[in-house]
């Protein structure tokens, strides 16, 4: 009986293989050589699912982005304003070796996109998507009188975008002066700005 392969699980597979590569060596030593190795695959058996790299980039970003929100929907299902604002904050922000290595995936996606429009574009409609949570958050705290600055809501939602973004970028370069405790106090301390407190 011929052997039944979920061949989304090893998509999944080979987009964890990725990260670990990236962690150790940085993305120049994510060949799909060593992706396959690291994977457990043949040579060249990697083509079925990913012809090229950039194919298995594509992939990757997208997977890390469904992950996050995943983490996001569980983290704030009971939570609404300012408790469910920072509670999506603190998924994207890399507070731990999974969203550390998530952001090793994205910044080289970021990199492509500068030059590739279908990434720009599934780039820009996943950040639509999360500027959009955010604003209706800062919405619900409004509502609630969470919030006493005078800032428009949208202003404040690219700011936070921004913020949570950047720190991807730092955290990745410069895990010592950016620890996780450093950017919870950084999103508090502006949090408490929002406040009025």
């Amino acid at each position: 009986m011929p052997k039944i392969v979920d061949h989304d699980q090893r998509r999944v597979e080979l987009v964890n293989a990725t990260w670990r590569i990236i962690a150790r060596q940085g993305m120049e030593g994510a060949t799909m050589r060593e992706i396959a190795t690291e994977a457990g695959f043949a040579n060249g058996a990697l083509k079925p699912y990913f012809p090229t790299k950039d194919d298995l980039l594509t992939f990757a970003f997208g997977h890390v982005f469904n992950q996050t929100n995943r983490r996001m929907e569980a983290k704030t299902a009971d939570l609404s304003g300012l408790e469910a604002l920072r509670a999506f904050c603190h998924e994207i922000l890399p507070l731990d070796e999974e969203r550390i290595s998530e952001a090793r995936i994205v910044i080289p996606f970021w990199q492509k996109a500068l030059t590739d429009s279908a990434k720009m574009r599934l780039h820009e409609e996943s950040m639509a998507q999360w500027q959009g949570s955010l604003s209706k958050y800062l919405g619900q705290a409004r509502q609630a009188g969470e919030i006493s600055a005078g800032t428009e809501d949208d202003q404040v939602a690219g700011f936070l975008l921004t913020f949570v973004l950047g720190a991807q970028i730092t955290a990745a370069l410069t895990p010592a002066t950016h620890s996780p405790e450093q950017l919870i106090a950084q999103l508090d301390a502006y949090l408490a700005l929002l406040a009025g407190a």
